[in-house]
């Protein structure tokens, strides 16, 4: 039997790659997507490239419209999905939520009060099935956790980047995590759909516009949080996302001094964390990820080099924001907790040229 599907925010990127990501899912049928502004049309007005949908009618975002459904997905702005999620929680008849927002991804509340303003939602499960737990050879705890809940905060899309090139190093104490930097070229895909004048292709095409400098950006306290989880201590970030004339991407360089005594060999073992991971790919040593392979994907690209003369590790992640970094997490990590094949649905192929 088919499970059914609800995608709120239908109309924005996030939620359009989530409608196109279930649209092929062997398990899962899409019987309703909400908007906003843009209730009432057909959603192949907004979405014509998933033909398979296309008759769907926009309905507004209502918990009733969204309740009775297996799995909700929440492609809304941030600060929205905590609301519609209480909601849904007092109607007590549906099944999985997976919020793509900021909402419930924090479990500390001054640090949600501190880069988000506002009251906390409260924390869910954090949906990133590689996430490591200390003293974990292999990614375990999380897939655990998930495969028990029913509410899902996925992760922010540079966070996935930053977490997945860095944690093995932090984990296996690798690294001087005090002296953290991340330096992130994004695509513009990631500021969303809405029309906002300095996203306009007229301004976006041939330059490149640092963003969220100086310790302010949202996605920092996320990171230290991930970090801390592997086993991290004492943490700090410069973190420096830069938007780039691209539509979807991110190529994330992280940088950290190396423990004395550490060598090639020692990170490379530390890197076998992922060896069985079908959805992290780590690259050869001399060989470095780009963003393109990776289109329309929810695989990631890993790989680390040592400068021997500065001491430092450099280790870089590529991924596609909205594949791996917003709506094929949303899937991969709602398949656990459906207790579906956790890559059912998730692309693995990408697009090229």
């Amino acid at each position: 039997m088919m499970l059914t599907a609800a995608v709120a925010g239908a109309s924005g990127y996030a939620g359009g790659e989530a409608l196109r990501i279930l649209a092929s899912h062997p398990s899962i049928t899409v019987t309703t997507v909400t908007a906003g502004a843009s209730a009432g049309a057909r959603l192949s007005d907004l979405h014509p490239h998933i033909p398979s949908l296309g008759d769907l009618v926009i309905e507004e975002t209502t918990p009733e419209a969204l309740a009775g459904h297996d799995l909700v997905v929440l492609a809304l702005p941030h600060g929205h999905s905590g609301a519609i999620g209480d909601a849904l929680d007092r109607l007590d008849d549906t099944g999985v939520i997976a919020d793509c927002a900021a909402d419930h991804r924090l479990t500390n509340p001054e640090e949600w009060r501190r880069y988000y303003g506002g009251g906390h939602a409260g924390s869910w499960t954090y949906g990133m099935p590689e996430l490591l737990h200390a003293g974990e050879t292999r990614p375990l705890a999380q897939r655990r956790a998930l495969s028990r809940t029913g509410r899902i905060a996925v992760p922010g899309c540079n966070v996935t980047a930053v977490t997945l090139a860095i944690q093995p190093a932090v984990a296996a104490g690798l690294v001087d995590a005090s002296h953290l930097t991340a330096t992130l070229a994004v695509g513009y895909s990631g500021a969303g759909r809405a029309l906002k004048p300095h996203l306009l292709a007229s301004q976006a095409l041939g330059t490149m516009a640092p963003y969220g400098v100086g310790g302010t950006h949202r996605h920092i306290p996320e990171i230290l949080q991930n970090l801390t989880t592997a086993g991290g201590a004492d943490l700090a970030l410069t973190f420096t996302p830069v938007l780039v004339p691209v539509s979807r991407g991110i190529l994330a360089t992280v940088v950290a001094p190396l423990v004395d005594g550490v060598d090639a060999q020692r990170i490379e073992e530390a890197y076998r964390v992922y060896a069985d991971e079908p959805l992290v790919d780590v690259l050869a040593a001399g060989s470095h990820p780009t963003t393109g392979p990776l289109t329309g994907t929810g695989r990631a690209a890993v790989s680390t080099s040592i400068d021997e003369r500065a001491g430092t590790l450099t280790a870089i992640a590529a991924i596609d924001n909205l594949g791996k970094g917003t709506a094929a997490a949303a899937v991969q990590s709602a398949n656990i907790a459906l207790g579906l094949d956790e890559y059912a649905g998730v692309p693995m192929i990408g697009v090229a040229p």
